[in-house]
């Protein structure tokens, strides 16, 4: 079986909900992330045998085949196909992971994994709730409420429902919250997101580009102190979520090139990783966002590693109790995980946020010479996926 490379990895810098990239129709702003992909690397982008693309809310400007449209509005010819993946938070992961299949079996040789989300424009629900407004059945089918009865699966419940299993506070969500912000802040400040950002044009209430390049994850709050987020009210009474200790709304795109062994003799190109491990795993939807901590035990077991082997992990911070549990439950170590700061800070543009985890894991083990990196994200229904991939 041949081996699945990464030649290049990108992501627009998060734009906030009404922020910076909010001017952009989401398939036009994912083919600016296509184009920078083929171009840096001076690929033909006839080569690209097909796009897979993650999106959560498929619908208005997201929906008749995202991934498609996204194909026809850049600069790849009309021979490259492309699909469009819902596997919720971690539709671009498992963007990557079917991208990665196709050129392990030689049935590709060359494929871009992408993601886009603009949550402005197509706020978070969308989908679901059109089909409310239009009476289209009830929350449950027969079938999973005779599983689940009423129960209602909510990523909050389930946030909530983590922190206190794990035995987790609201001091201890807040104070991650904070070193979310101070981690990409420095990050920020250094330079280190500099080779995986796409700097794109600003536009405009009326559509128009304007000379303002949106470069800088506009979540970042680079004087965030634990006072003001200690401050942010609760999402529901008695609990421990607030919108400061969770993933920040956001608009943003991600792509990663992979390749074969063909695929790179043809590019003469020089591989940024090597995809090591993939693993997708399913488990309780009522919790449902603990779902990354036995995927990534069950994916170290198969790809016959430890996790002292791993030297970078990006850990999605939907909510801080997850990254949280995850460190506690692997007893993972703390300076190793979301080095670079989260979705808290950084913005979680949801089906675009598999693919931007990818180019900051890559990116990252680059910059601190490290060898081997994990990413995983918890996923609506209970899901998850995991990927190990080894710097070259």
């Amino acid at each position: 079986m041949s081996e699945a490379f990464i030649v290049a990895a990108q992501r627009t810098a998060g734009g906030r909900r009404g922020g910076q990239l909010a001017g952009w129709h989401p398939v036009d702003l994912a083919a600016q992330v296509i184009n920078a992909l083929v171009e840096g690397v001076d690929a033909d982008p006839a080569a690209v045998d097909d796009v897979f693309l993650g999106c959560v809310s498929q619908v208005g400007e997201q929906s008749s085949n995202v991934a498609r449209n996204v194909v026809l509005a850049s600069k790849l010819p009309e021979s490259v196909p492309g699909t469009s993946i819902d596997r919720q938070c971690g539709s671009s992961q498992q963007a990557i992971h079917f991208a990665a299949q196709a050129v392990m079996s030689g049935a590709m040789d060359m494929v871009i994994a992408a993601g886009v989300e603009s949550m402005t424009r197509v706020p978070m629900g969308s989908p679901g709730g059109l089909a409310q407004k239009a009476g289209l059945g009830h929350y449950h089918s027969p079938g999973i409420a005779s599983c689940y009865g009423d129960t209602v699966f909510s990523q909050f419940v389930g946030a909530e429902m983590v922190a206190r299993k794990y035995g987790l506070d609201k001091d201890a969500l807040d104070r991650y919250a904070l070193q979310s912000h101070q981690r990409a802040a420095a990050a920020s400040r250094a330079g280190h997101f500099a080779a995986e950002i796409l700097p794109i044009a600003v536009r405009d209430a009326s559509g128009a580009l304007t000379q303002d390049l949106h470069a800088v994850d506009e979540g970042i709050r680079f004087e965030a102190t634990l006072e003001g987020i200690q401050s942010v009210k609760l999402l529901q009474e008695g609990g421990l979520i607030t919108a400061a200790n969770a993933s920040q709304m956001c608009d943003g795109a991600s792509g990663v090139l992979i390749v074969n062994e063909r695929g790179l003799r043809r590019l003469g190109a020089k591989p940024l990783a090597r995809i090591h491990h993939m693993t997708v795993l399913g488990h309780d939807p009522v919790i449902m966002l603990e779902a990354p901590v036995p995927a990534t035990q069950l994916a170290l077991k198969k790809a016959g590693m430890r996790l002292s082997d791993i030297d970078l992990y990006e850990v999605n911070e939907a909510f801080a109790s997850i990254p949280l549990a995850w460190q506690q439950a692997l007893q993972a170590d703390p300076e190793r995980m979301n080095v670079n700061g989260g979705a808290i800070a950084l913005g979680h543009p949801l089906g675009g946020t598999g693919a931007k985890l990818m180019a900051t894991l890559v990116h990252a083990l680059h910059q601190r010479g490290g060898r081997y990196g994990l990413q995983t994200m918890c996923e609506g229904g209970g899901m998850a996926n995991v990927t190990v991939i080894e710097r070259l």
